[in-house]
């Protein structure tokens, strides 16, 4: 008894001894994140596996997921900020620095949300009633609302695109069709993903679009997201 009683206490201590340690892993991982991404909170952040002692020794944390919110557009003539991203990562390595991470392969979704969408691109967007579609509706005093359908697909640099526009609602007159082209003609980019993500597909959904983008050696830092 006293030696199984033993072998618990000791149990127990390698256990509190290894939660200690993932935790100042998913600390160190939440903040050089942070510091990459510009995020306005510190993201949520899990290490997988056990022990992670094991795998800090070896250099390399197995799979790590993390949620980040609210993703800002810097430096963009049409700021559209990522509302969600969730990450997986594997073989994470972090460097000395707090403000850096590095994994081998990304997998990751960004959600962007029919409001951001609607304030970045200038007009009202919204799910489409097919697969593959978003609504994108142009409102003019006294003329009324104009509303199209338009496909969504991705383009390269990291961008979505819209194409096949048709006309479901309303007339299509000059000034509608102008401020539709503004918004719908030149793809949008995602800006601030980091480096070596790139973009796979997309998906309307019935809240937004999500954003699906994979890449291998990703590196997180401050300055290093994508300007495409």
């Amino acid at each position: 008894m006293v030696i199984a009683a033993s072998l618990a206490t000791l149990l127990v201590g390698a256990v509190v001894v290894d939660r200690a340690a993932a935790a100042n892993a998913e600390s160190r991982t939440a903040k050089a994140f942070q510091e990459g991404m510009g995020t306005p909170d510190r993201p949520s952040v899990h290490v997988s596996g056990f022990p992670v002692l094991t795998q800090l020794a070896q250099g390399s944390l197995h799979h790590v997921d993390i949620t980040a919110n609210d993703i800002p557009a810097r430096g963009a003539t049409r700021p559209l900020p990522v509302t969600k991203l969730t990450v997986g990562l594997d073989g994470l390595k972090t460097s000395g620095s707090a403000e850096e991470a590095h994994a081998r392969s990304v997998d990751a979704t960004a959600f962007l949300s029919y409001d951001d969408l609607s304030s970045a691109l200038g007009v009202q967007i919204s799910q489409g009633d097919k697969p593959g579609r978003v609504d994108a509706t142009a409102s003019l005093p006294l003329a009324g609302d104009v509303t199209v359908s338009a496909a969504v697909s991705t383009v390269s640099g990291n961008r979505i695109a819209f194409s096949d526009i048709r006309v479901t609602q309303g007339e299509l007159i000059p000034p509608a069709k102008a401020l539709l082209d503004k918004a719908l003609s030149k793809p949008i980019p995602l800006q601030n993903v980091p480096d070596g993500l790139r973009l796979r597909s997309v998906t309307p959904t019935e809240s937004g679009v999500d954003a699906r983008f994979t890449g291998t050696s990703v590196t997180f830092r401050p300055s290093s997201s994508s300007a495409a």
